[in-house]
Order: structure tokens, then sequence, then C-alpha cells
């Protein structure tokens, strides 16, 4: 099983580290929780049922590991900012600097949701995860996923249609 289990990451890791990236905002940290996520998974590969949405059990282990991470650095501060990192930056010219504007805006906005719309945001619209599978992997019922996205969404048309 662990084989099995193993080629399922590889595949996985990239949408792994973008959901750690929106939890962490931060590239190093970021593949560290990916990292701990799959030692994890590799750990207690008995744990999941073949059959079942691997994604959604990786992501349900990922977010316990960022929990459990903010839990042991609660004394310590804060950690760094994606926007400060500069090889995020496009090329010089209009319009990538628009479209970085653009981002910008939708970041800050994403940015002043509360996390637990962001988590079901990131899962449901990013990832593409049922809202059967985005409650499985945030451990709330079916209907809290919905509620929270619908509120997600409306906040996010109203800070952006603003500006």
């Amino acid at each position: 099983m662990p084989a099995a289990i193993g080629q399922e990451l590889v595949a996985l890791l990239p949408r792994l580290r973008r959901f750690a990236l929106v939890l962490c905002r931060s590239q190093p940290l970021a593949d560290d929780l990916v990292q701990g996520a799959c030692e994890r998974a590799l750990a207690n590969a008995g744990s999941w049922t073949p059959g079942t949405k691997f994604d959604a059990w990786m992501f349900r282990i990922l977010r316990n590991h960022w929990i459990d991470h903010l839990r042991r650095m609660r004394t310590e501060g804060m950690m760094e900012d994606v926007s400060l990192q500069t090889q995020l930056i496009g090329d010089a010219g209009e319009g990538p600097i628009l479209n970085r504007l653009v981002l910008s805006e939708v970041q800050r906005a994403i940015d002043n949701l509360p996390p637990e719309q962001q988590e079901v945001l990131v899962l449901v619209c990013a990832e593409d995860l049922s809202y059967r599978e985005a409650a499985e992997v945030l451990g709330v019922p079916v209907g809290t996923v919905m509620s929270r996205l619908a509120r997600a969404r409306k906040r996010l048309m109203e800070m952006t249609a603003a500006a």
C-alpha cells in the first residue's frame, strides 16, 4: 500500500503546496508543511481507505498538520508574507503590472476573509473538492461549507466591486 500512496502523493504535491501556501503564506513553511503531511500520510498509510478520495484525505492531513504547527508556534510571532517574495514579480510592462494590481486586490480581499471562509474557498473553488469532501477535510457539516462559501463569495464581490 505505501507504494501506491507514494505515487498518489507525487501527483498531488502541486495541489498540496498550493493549499499550504494559502494556509501559511510562506513558501518555505508551505514546503515544510507539505513534507510533514506526506510523512504523516506514509506513516499512517493503513488509515486511508482505498476507493475514497485520496486528495481529500491528504488535504485533511495537511490542514491538521498546519493546526498543530500553529499551536506549537503560538508564542513565536508572525510568519513571512508571500507578497514580500521578490521572485514572484512578473516581467516589466503594463499588462503584467495591471494584472499584478488586480491580483493584489483580490489577494487583499481574500486575506480579509475569516480563515474558515478562506479554507472553504480554496478547497471548493481552487482544489475542486465537492462540498461533502470539503466538509470532511474541515470536519464540519456540508451546510456549514455551503454557508461559508456563500458568505466568502458575497464578501469578495463586495470588496472587489467597490474598487
